[in-house]
């Protein structure tokens, strides 16, 4: 037990995003010191429901909810300063004052409105073949990050003296090159672009440091860290569904660069998924329900974005991905969020292998095309009518939600420790060695 306890821990997307890691990360805050972020943007969107309360978390890590932890933005995520600084004034409007509890890595890079331009043109112009991005930057940003002359990080605006200047050339050029591409510069106006930057390094200095130095002084200190992560690992950019991908690495695999710690740190690896399986946006999706039952979910789940509101593909529990990424990622346990939403229905389904040109698949292929072709088989086990939502014991639950859970972990080979029943916090159900990290969920309280 205390073994377990002391273990540093990550919590990631098994899917395309979507899959309830704020909730994840809310219900095991209490048992760490420090939350980090490591990859992604305002891209993200994790939502936590807390009694009548509910919080969209876009940037800033979900232990900022509990005032007793600290939350650290990582070198690796992209930060949106306009984006930021408001999500701190809307959780300061609530009663929540978190500015002496953040840190932020002077090594992140800042998300201008020149990157959302160029993000907006650029799927605008891109007709059919529309990756299906947020618009929000993310892309263009980790762009310039690799270009490097065109890259602003917060250690530049807190330090270089020459910060305006800089900025004013790099605006100039991209507007020179966005008229070039897409007959339209975006609107991009260099005096708003400074003045973002300046209205950041004053309000947000004081919280830019070497957050790679903060994090093994915890460490050093004996306090637990829990990694954040933002996305899923099927639009990792290197283990996605390429070229519908974000632009970072989005399992625990991307700590060692997000995070500045080394991954061998990290030993509980918690992957977080639906009971079915969500997509937004553009890309392959072999087990996609285009049907009533795939409209249901949808509606029972509230499958709309929290970033975009744009309404999300649905369909069954894919386990040959959901098996890769495992693989890929050494995960530990599963959580496996809205079981309650497949109450009611008849049968239940979980893609167990894809069907290609007359051959049977149990690994995804890497190039999108052969996953657009390929067929999902599907296996159905039996629903449940019963309401779900109140149950507290894993034995409580009908059955059949029994049977399909201990199917799904038959398949992937991994616990499934942590069961989500609703959208509250208190609506979950923990199962195995996890029950010794995480205190008993309460519906109040922060």
């Amino acid at each position: 037990m205390a073994h377990i306890a002391r273990e540093h821990c990550c919590v990631f997307g098994l899917g395309w995003g979507d899959e309830g890691k704020g909730k994840v990360v809310d219900l095991l805050t209490p048992a760490f010191d420090v939350v980090v972020r490591f990859n992604g943007g305002a891209n993200a969107g994790h939502t936590v429901c807390i009694g009548d309360e509910k919080f969209a978390l876009h940037l800033l890590p979900t232990g900022v909810l509990h005032e007793n932890c600290m939350s650290v933005i990582g070198p690796g995520v992209v930060v949106d300063p306009v984006q930021l600084m408001s999500e701190i004034d809307a959780l300061a409007a609530r009663g929540l004052d978190v500015k002496d509890r953040l840190r932020i890595s002077d090594r992140a890079h800042l998300v201008l409105a020149y990157h959302k331009a160029e993000d907006q043109l650029g799927e605008q112009s891109a007709g059919g073949a529309k990756i299906g991005t947020t618009a929000r930057g993310i892309g263009p940003c980790y762009a310039d990050k690799m270009r490097r002359t065109t890259a602003v990080r917060f250690a530049d605006v807190v330090h270089d003296p020459d910060i305006e200047c800089r900025v004013r050339a790099i605006v100039a050029q991209r507007r020179r090159m966005l008229q070039a591409l897409y007959g339209d510069d975006g609107g991009i106006d260099e005096k708003s672009v400074i003045d973002d930057i300046l209205r950041a390094k004053d309000r947000l200095a004081a919280n830019v440091c070497d957050t790679s130095s903060l994090l093994y002084g915890a460490i050093d200190a004996s306090s637990l860290l829990l990694f954040e992560g933002a996305n899923g690992t099927l639009l990792d950019v290197d283990h996605g569904t390429y070229p519908y991908v974000t632009s970072s690495s989005t399992g625990p695999h991307g700590i060692a660069t997000g995070a500045g710690v080394a991954a061998g740190v990290v030993t509980r690896i918690v992957g977080t998924m639906k009971a079915y399986a969500t997509r937004v946006g553009s890309g392959p999706f072999v087990s996609e329900l285009v049907n009533k039952v795939g409209d249901e979910i949808r509606v029972r789940g509230n499958e709309f974005g929290t970033t975009t509101g744009r309404p999300r593909r649905c369909g069954w529990f894919d386990a040959v991905s959901a098996r890769q990424v495992i693989r890929l990622t050494g995960t530990t346990d599963i959580a496996m969020m809205h079981l309650d939403t497949l109450a009611g229905f008849d049968q239940v389904g979980i893609c167990t292998a894809y069907r290609l040109d007359g051959r049977t698949l149990t690994v995804p292929p890497a190039y999108a095309g052969m996953l657009e072709a390929a067929e999902p088989v599907i296996e159905y086990l039996p629903g449940w009518p019963e309401e779900i939502r109140g149950a507290r014991r894993f034995e409580d639950l009908p059955k059949a939600a029994v049977e399909y859970v201990l199917r799904i972990e038959q398949l992937l080979g991994v616990p499934v420790s942590i069961i989500g029943l609703g959208p509250e916090r208190s609506q979950v159900l923990v199962r195995g060695s996890l029950e010794q990290v995480i205190p008993t969920p309460s519906a109040s309280g922060t």
